[in-house]
């Protein structure tokens, strides 16, 4: 009777064990909590905030349990916020601006302030169009963060900071850039059918950059061309290549005398706003209309469509496959 008991108590002790070590497994599960940083590049004005607020919107609701914070990665524009954070006057004036957004801090500060609160996977989701300037920069945070190498292992600050795709895709054998393009393209059809129904040509008007091949702007407007034939479809852009010197020349050689112009941007900011559509001389518009063509403007950012919102959510699905969480 003795050994039996013996045995039922060793048995008691184990299973005791068991189920202690299963709680502390249970209480260990924060190390693997994941979050999503959304890094855009910002607005300064507030009728833009749509468009990332909605792309923060729709990823939040693919991840429920998951938080998604939003960072600007343009200093200019964080530091245009923090003053008007200090301006006791904004908030009153401008309700419709989230506490989100007057208290926005760049990638690397809430990348901090997420590893703090012990999350351990991040996902660095994009809003930018292509894989330039912006995206470099970005990639060398995340590529930065990620060589951090403490003397012990559990002192890490993370496991991983995971990279998503801009929209139009970027260099890399693990995801078709060519398969971006389409994507984006399909759901641009609201776009080519406004144009169409106005009778004129889309014409969409990106930031593009002077440091990084603007090409894949030049394939996206071919695959355009091909998958909506019956509107003529045109891009320009403030920076790099294709320019407005080769719209002028396309619009002339097409004989085009009426065109839609649409932000192929994220938000429609301060470039949609004075570079596409402003009254000065300099502005898109004015030098089409000097050239006798007749002008519409569409001031909305890409950001407002939810199927433009939901490739940033499969990028970030991407993203974490990838690696496997």
């Amino acid at each position: 009777m003795q050994l039996k008991q013996r045995l039922s108590t060793t048995v008691s002790l184990l299973i005791a064990l068991f189920l202690m070590l299963g709680a502390v497994n249970v209480q260990a599960a924060p190390s693997e909590k994941k979050a999503v940083v959304l890094a855009v590049f910002g607005t300064t004005h507030e009728s833009g905030l749509p468009g990332i607020l909605n792309i923060r919107e729709q990823i939040q609701k693919e991840f429920p349990g998951i938080p998604v914070r939003l960072a600007f990665t343009s200093n200019i524009i964080r530091r245009i916020w923090q003053e008007r954070r200090q301006d006791s006057g904004y908030a009153a004036q401008h309700p419709e601006v989230p506490e989100e957004i007057l208290n926005i801090k760049g990638p690397l500060a809430t990348i901090a302030d997420l590893q703090d609160q012990g999350y351990a996977y991040i996902v660095v989701q994009p809003t930018h169009i292509s894989s330039g300037e912006e995206f470099a920069d970005l990639a060398s945070y995340v590529a930065g963060l990620n060589s951090i190498k403490t003397v012990k292992k559990r002192n890490m600050p993370f496991k991983k900071i995971l990279l998503g795709r801009p929209a139009l895709g970027t260099y890399g054998i693990e995801h078709d850039y060519r398969q971006d393009i389409a994507q984006v393209a399909t759901i641009a059809a609201p776009d080519v059918e406004m144009a169409k129904k106005a009778g004129r040509a889309l014409v969409y008007f990106a930031h593009g950059n002077e440091h990084y091949s603007t090409g894949v702007y030049l394939e996206f407007e071919q695959v355009m061309r091909q998958q909506y034939p019956g509107v003529r479809i045109y891009v320009t852009m403030v920076e790099g290549f294709p320019d407005n010197v080769r719209l002028f020349a396309e619009l002339k050689a097409d004989k085009t005398k009426k065109v839609l112009l649409k932000p192929f941007m994220t938000v429609a900011g301060d470039h949609a706003k004075n570079d596409m559509a402003g009254p000065e001389s300099d502005s898109l518009k004015s030098q089409l209309e000097a050239r006798g063509i007749d002008v519409a403007a569409a001031l909305t950012g890409m950001g407002e469509s939810d199927a433009f919102a939901a490739i940033f959510a499969q990028h970030i699905k991407d993203a974490m496959t990838d690696e496997g969480i």
